[in-house]
């Protein structure tokens, strides 16, 4: 799912997702929530998912040391990717997180310079950029 791009403002630290529950789990959260055991059903999902994150960290510790993925936020400017095109390097971008392609940043200069990308999380650039990029997303 793509996230607004917001120009001239920090990338949020959040993405709003949908999650289709059953009747019965859900009523089981709503329990939890009325119980005080969480502050409200997005704090639930929160701490479910992030028990699950921590429940397979091996494979995503094995995973990111044979993909060379990146973790975190990664931003990619336009000085960045024409040192590349400079170089005559071309960029595999493997991100786990946020990647972003700066709003400056052409759709001629990503697709010199940008081989492949892949973002396990979300990817934030234009539409202009994400459409020059579009044989080249995985």
């Amino acid at each position: 799912m793509a996230a607004p791009i917001r120009v001239g403002t920090r990338p949020a630290d959040s993405e709003k997702i949908t999650v289709n529950l059953g009747y019965v789990d859900l009523g089981h959260v709503d329990l939890l929530v009325s119980e005080g055991a969480y502050a409200n059903r997005s704090d639930f999902i929160r701490t479910a998912v992030r028990n699950q994150i921590e429940r397979h960290a091996d494979i995503t510790r094995q995973s990111v040391a044979r993909k060379a993925v990146e973790i975190g936020l990664r931003h990619y400017g336009r000085a960045e990717l024409e040192a590349a095109r400079t170089a005559g390097t071309t960029l595999d971008i493997r991100v786990l997180g946020l990647a972003v392609i700066a709003a400056d940043v052409s759709p001629d200069l990503a697709r010199a310079t940008i081989a492949s990308l892949e973002v396990l999380g979300s990817l934030q650039a234009s539409p202009a950029v994400r459409q020059a990029l579009a044989d080249r997303l995985r």
